[in-house]
């Protein structure tokens, strides 16, 4: 497989960073946004101050508001929102010749239908081929060209490798594994904890405690995976545990930041107002909580933030009712 081009459909912070990562690995790179104003920053002054400031692009980088423009590509980077997949790949899987590879970024569960995004698109485009790209990665060092390795998951071994060799380069180490399921069920669980993570520093409670939810968080991620099907060894690579400690250790999370937020007493409807990209683990939580119960899989980590969201219950109530559960063994 010879990678020649590649777009990126998604001109926010993440679609910003990996087209930029991939054009300086000398690859063409065309990136379609929603929002004109970003095409234009991107094409006139090559920065895209709405949702990467600061970050000089790469002159190669061309962007684009016309979806049919990023179709002739020999790969594609889905790094729209979770919850607008389905919408962007029916149109765009109208255009792109089968067996293109599509290379989902977006992490989360569909809140209508509790589906991951690669069963998302095979529902709306099954002629083009599955790739999950996935791992503890922010967008401003990935932009940066600061050391990042992540994992990418492809059903195809030979497709997956080649992939991953063309994808990679001296800033961005990628691994492939055949474990697609498991690569996207790490990505879409860790952004519900990590508003947890969130709650607890937002409070105050501790370092302690913060260790202590993400260990029990990473309990109810392996619990989960394991019931859905996902291998264990993903599970504790870069896109299960590792993205979980990225996203529940720095602020620069926007779950982990939105958890904060809760925990200082502030409220989602101002929260979310007053930012300019999704935060998945609001949309990803309800339909995770869903999937659990389903399946039988206690998850009173996820269940407590979801309750929160929903308005359902307070962050203090949400907390006492954690510390206050029956004793157990340690799984």
């Amino acid at each position: 497989m010879q990678i020649r081009s590649v777009s990126v459909v998604g001109g926010g912070a993440w679609g910003t960073a990996l087209a930029q990562t991939l054009s300086h690995g000398g690859t063409p790179v065309t990136l379609w946004a929603r929002e004109p104003e970003v095409v234009e920053d991107i094409n006139a002054r090559h920065v895209n101050r709405t949702f990467l400031p600061g970050i000089d692009l790469n002159p190669e980088v061309r962007a684009t508001s016309e979806l049919p423009a990023v179709a002739n590509a020999d790969a594609i980077l889905a790094v729209v929102p979770a919850q607008h997949l389905r919408e962007t790949m029916t149109k765009l899987g109208r255009v792109v010749a089968a067996n293109t590879p599509v290379i989902i970024c977006a992490k989360g569960i569909e809140q209508s239908t509790n589906r991951f995004m690669g069963d998302v698109l095979e529902d709306v485009a099954p002629h083009l081929l599955r790739v999950v790209l996935s791992g503890p990665s922010f967008a401003a060092d990935v932009a940066r060209g600061l050391p990042s390795a992540l994992t990418l998951a492809c059903r195809n071994e030979t497709v997956g490798r080649a992939l991953a060799a063309a994808l990679s380069s001296r800033q961005m180490r990628l691994y492939w594994t055949s474990d697609v399921l498991g690569t996207e069920l790490g990505g879409a669980v860790k952004n519900v904890l990590a508003i947890a993570a969130g709650i607890v520093e937002g409070r105050g409670l501790g370092a302690s405690a913060h260790a202590a939810i993400v260990t029990r968080g990473f309990a109810e991620l392996r619990r989960f995976g394991e019931a859905m099907g996902a291998r264990p060894e993903t599970l504790l690579g870069l896109s299960g545990l590792g993205d979980l400690i990225l996203t529940c250790g720095s602020p620069q999370s926007r779950n982990m930041s939105l958890g904060r937020a809760l925990g200082e007493g502030r409220s989602l409807a101002e929260i979310l107002g007053a930012r300019s990209a999704v935060t998945e683990g609001v949309f990803t939580s309800k339909a995770l909580v869903k999937l659990a119960h389903e399946r039988g899989v206690d998850m009173p980590i996820a269940e407590a933030v979801n309750g929160i969201i929903e308005g359902r219950l307070l962050v203090d109530e949400a907390i006492t009712a954690l510390m206050q559960r029956p004793l157990k063994a340690e799984d």
